[in-house]
């Protein structure tokens, strides 16, 4: 059931963030250790709840849907919703890059970035990150984190399971799966009610490395394209994707503000994944059939910051690398950005990692990389907190076109 809006956690949430944000720009190096340390603990925790959370949500939707009608479209409105919302992030980032023009770097300067791009990630390419998606035993992707592979291994076994003729057994696993569940939605709410002073903590972080100077003067034309096109598919394109489906998108914000704040300190819409639910479900009243179905595949595959940055950036480092930007090269960058995003594993520097990979293999200059880098950690928490909040309304628009036909 939805929960009426709490102003008083609102507040604390925003006190916590104030005090934070205070005490990352004394730039004492013990609040600095300090907030780092907890940060550090909150990510991991729930991180921790991730994986079983994306698992057990995916299979036990799927076998209680089974092959039943209801299950195609929900699948099919939330492919529908997620190509619609991604591409037109795409698009919006490519008409600002257009408009802004951002200017390109001296050469020198492209020459010492490279000294910054993170070895272990210019060394692998698109195709192998690819190829681990798919899972040589059933360990390994809970143990690396691979949420991608999670997810195909628990779409098999809910398949299964919906294919099972009831029997002792399938109830069983059907009761130890739900079981499951409510034990880490109270792992969950544990973790939501402690967590100011997680967002002390994160807050404290982006103070110090505001105050460090991380948004470099050479590539602002850049930055503010990046930062642009978060800004109007956040505040803009999305609230009118809701108001198309007869939805409030104040109403939908505000349940799901928990969520997007988390995303926003954490760079991982997947660790997020544990909150987005519970506030789906509690504070929007959104079906759990649907939100324990739509929000754990919409965290792999609806990626719409991805898709602006990998666009964005991927024409940036080609016009620096003398590639002129005709239309059809555009327009095929479009295409690749999309689809790349939504390749992405919703976890953090995802899409740094995805451009990397894409820009290395056409022999680009890839030292822009580098220097994009230090402002990366801005971009990537309105990134991830634009995804949240885009994976949001594609489940409330589901659900919203679910009600309608029942």
């Amino acid at each position: 059931m939805y929960r009426k809006f709490n102003s008083k956690q609102i507040v604390i949430w925003i006190s916590a963030l104030v005090i934070g944000m205070l005490l990352g720009g004394m730039g004492m190096a013990w609040i600095k250790v300090m907030a780092d340390f907890i940060a550090t603990v909150y990510t991991r925790l729930f991180q921790f709840l991730a994986v079983p959370t994306i698992a057990l949500a995916v299979a036990s939707t799927l076998a209680s849907l089974g092959s039943r009608e209801e299950t195609g479209r929900i699948f099919r409105r939330t492919l529908v919703y997620t190509l619609l919302t991604t591409l037109t992030a795409a698009v919006v980032g490519l008409l600002l890059f257009i408009v802004v023009q951002p200017e390109s770097l001296p050469v020198g300067m492209v020459a010492e970035g490279g000294e910054n791009v993170p070895g272990d990630l210019k060394d692998v390419s698109y195709y192998d990150h690819f190829l681990k998606v798919v899972p040589n035993n059933i360990i390994a992707p809970f143990l690396e984190g691979n949420v991608l592979s999670v997810l195909l291994l628990s779409a098999a076994v809910g398949i299964a399971l919906a294919k099972m003729p009831d029997s002792a057994g399938k109830r069983t696993v059907m009761d130890g799966i739900s079981g499951l569940q409510e034990v880490l939605f109270v792992l969950i709410r544990a973790l939501i009610w402690a967590l100011p002073l997680g967002i002390v903590a994160y807050a404290a972080q982006l103070s110090a490395e505001l105050s460090a100077g991380m948004m470099a003067e050479s590539i602002g034309r850049y930055v503010a394209v990046i930062v642009g096109g978060n800004v109007l598919q956040f505040v803009l394109v999305l609230p009118l994707f809701l108001l198309s489906r007869g939805l409030n998108p104040l109403r939908t914000f505000r349940c799901m503000s928990p969520a997007v704040l988390m995303a926003f300190f954490t760079k991982s819409s997947a660790a997020t994944l544990p909150v987005t639910m519970q506030c789906a479900e509690e504070r929007m009243g959104v079906d759990g059939r649907v939100s324990r179905f739509v929000l754990p595949i919409c965290t792999t595959i609806n990626m719409n910051g991805c898709a602006a940055f990998i666009l964005v950036t991927s024409l940036f480092v080609m016009q620096n690398g003398g590639i002129a930007l005709t239309p059809l090269t555009m327009a095929v960058c479009v295409l690749i950005a999309v689809v790349s995003a939504i390749g992405n594993a919703g976890v953090p520097m995802g899409c740094y990692f995805l451009t990397l990979s894409l820009m290395s293999g056409m022999n680009m200059p890839v030292g822009i990389m580098g220097i994009i880098l230090p402002v990366y950690t801005v971009i990537d928490m309105m990134e991830t907190a634009e995804n949240v909040w885009s994976d949001s309304c594609v489940c409330a628009m589901v659900d919203k076109d679910l009600t309608i036909r029942s």
